[in-house]
């Protein structure tokens, strides 16, 4: 395993942390009747990962399903990151 592998699986380790955060805060959110105290690391945590996940919302629309609209870019950007880090890994 080579040393720029190891570093750019780190680094997708810690943007795949952030995505998995991201995920978990914006489920409080919308859950929660009173998210007040969970606003600041959303704001956060969606600075640090929309701009990598804008671009592919840009070509990959949301999927209305009836009233609810499906985000299939942050998917996307998960699975991408998941595959690009076990190929970082395998360096």
């Amino acid at each position: 395993m080579s040393v720029i592998g190891s570093l750019l699986g780190l680094v997708l380790t810690l943007f795949l942390l952030l995505l998995i955060g991201r995920l978990i805060v914006d489920w409080i959110v919308t859950l929660s009747e009173n998210p007040q105290g969970v606003r600041r690391p959303q704001e956060i945590l969606h600075r640090l990962t929309e701009p990598v996940i804008a671009p592919v919302r840009r070509v990959l629309r949301p999927v209305r399903l009836g009233g609810v609209q499906i985000d299939l870019a942050f998917t996307v950007v998960f699975i991408v990151v998941l595959i690009l880090r076990a190929v970082a890994f395998s360096l």
